[in-house]
This record gives C-alpha cells, sequence and structure tokens, in this order.
C-alpha cells in the first residue's frame, strides 16, 4: 500500500488509514499517519475529489 499523499510504501507500517472516497465511494483512499496529523491534501484518483 501506498500513501496517496507523499507516497511512502506502507508495508511496514501501523500507523495508517483505509477508507473510500468521501465524494464517490468507488476509490479507496490511504494515507499515512503523518499526512493525517498534519493535514496534507490528497485526491482521489476516479473523480478527483481534494480532502484535507
Amino acid at each position: 500500500m501506498i500513501c496517496v499523499s507523499c507516497h511512502k510504501n506502507l508495508l511496514s507500517e501501523d500507523d495508517f488509514t483505509r477508507f473510500s472516497c468521501p465524494s464517490c465511494s468507488e476509490q479507496e483512499i490511504v494515507r499515512c499517519g503523518s499526512c493525517r496529523i498534519k493535514g496534507t491534501l490528497y485526491s482521489c484518483s476516479r473523480c478527483e475529489f481534494e480532502g484535507p
């Protein structure tokens, strides 16, 4: 798994989250703990939704 914000490999990480896109619900969003804490923007590759 790769963080959609910073592109960090999360294979050995345990502080990450996975959720469906809040807009289209069709794309899975994966974010590392660091990007979540910082509020780094992410975007859905399917519908272009952007979120913090």
